[in-house]
């Protein structure tokens, strides 16, 4: 691999070898080897029952990752991912309490005991470890900064890679729409105040990656969802009337899935044999 600061170097010292470069600009060639020192992994995985994505980020490297959002009905699948890529689950981490889905969390834990669980410090569930706004999950050279957004329920977080300049909203920020705020200490006005200050204060380019979508669509960009969400791109007025009106079923699995998600996704007997 050719270091970055010797590119000038390497083209007066190997003149045969620099023809491969022939036709290429030499920020070309240095982006290029930008790249391929790049060691962040990024998957996103999906859950059809209930539309969840899931977030597998490592440093391909250190071989050190997180998981965010696991689905309990996808942990063989993400144990199959880890194991492939030879890497070393160091948390798994919940945007919030979830209500539609049982996280894997508690699975994935006992699949691979050194792995903690992370929630934040507001959602009244049990973890390893609990987060608040500021706080930094590492894993390898990456790191993902929290901000606490509630609004959807009192302990929703995103996640924040700045080094990617991506954002891991949960059900705060969707495409196209937010979390409802109907049910689980939701409030319209909170959620509102919650992703313009701590979510659309962040720089237009960083892409979002939602917890959910309903549509079909996997990446959005905080420029795109400050300009064209039809909800959120409203005064803080015209929202609240809006969340307030829109009348939407109950969560089908909330009576299951939350009381076992407060409990780190740890299901009891009673559960198991239902």
């Amino acid at each position: 691999m050719i270091a970055v600061n010797s590119i000038s170097q390497f083209f007066r010292q190997q003149p045969s070898r620099g023809n491969l470069f022939r036709g290429f600009s030499k920020a070309a060639v240095m982006n290029n080897c930008r790249l391929a020192q790049d060691t962040f992994v990024l998957r996103q995985l999906f859950d059809k029952e209930s539309w969840t994505y899931t977030y597998l980020l490592a440093d391909y490297v250190a071989k050190e990752a997180i998981i965010i959002d696991p689905v309990i009905e996808q942990v063989n699948r993400d144990h199959s991912i880890l194991k492939r890529l030879g890497l070393n689950l160091l948390y798994c981490a919940n945007t919030h309490v979830h209500a539609d889905h049982v996280t894997g969390t508690g699975e994935l834990k006992k699949l691979i005991p050194t792995c903690e669980s992370i929630i934040s410090l507001c959602s009244g569930a049990q973890a390893d470890k609990y987060v608040k706004s500021g706080d930094e999950i590492q894993f390898g050279r990456y790191s993902v900064e929290v901000r606490q957004t509630p609004g959807h329920t009192n302990g929703c977080i995103t996640f924040v890679c700045h080094d990617e300049a991506i954002a891991f909203t949960g059900d705060c920020l969707l495409i196209g729409g937010c979390g409802r705020t109907d049910f689980q200490e939701g409030d319209a006005e909170t959620l509102y105040t919650s992703i313009h200050e701590q979510i659309f204060s962040l720089p237009d380019y960083y892409k979002v990656y939602p917890a959910h979508d309903y549509t079909g669509q996997t990446v959005s960009t905080i420029g795109e969802e400050k300009t064209y969400n039809p909800r959120l791109s409203k005064s803080l007025d015209e929202f609240i009337e809006l969340m307030n009106n829109l009348k939407l079923d109950y969560p089908k699995k909330i009576d299951v899935a939350l009381p076992i998600n407060l409990k780190c996704g740890i299901q009891d007997d009673l559960v198991n044999n239902d």
